[in-house]
């Protein structure tokens, strides 16, 4: 294995899930918002699950998303 290049794909990988995550959910809480579904002093309940095939990994991450 390349550690450089496994290292830098990981890094464009995260930052893409970083990146599009942060869109989705700005965007999902603005519609909410706007919808009157939400009042905007909610927490959210979040969870990230990540899966990776051929190592058979599967983390989840859970937490909140607290909007003010």
């Amino acid at each position: 294995m390349n550690e450089d290049v496994f290292n830098a794909s990981l890094r464009k990988f995260l930052k893409k899930v970083g990146i599009t995550s942060q869109r989705e959910i700005e965007k999902a809480v603005r519609d909410a918002m706007e919808a009157g579904r939400l009042k905007g002093n909610e927490k959210l309940p979040a969870k990230m699950v990540l899966t990776v095939g051929g190592v058979n990994l599967t983390h989840e991450v859970k937490d909140e998303i607290e909007l003010g």
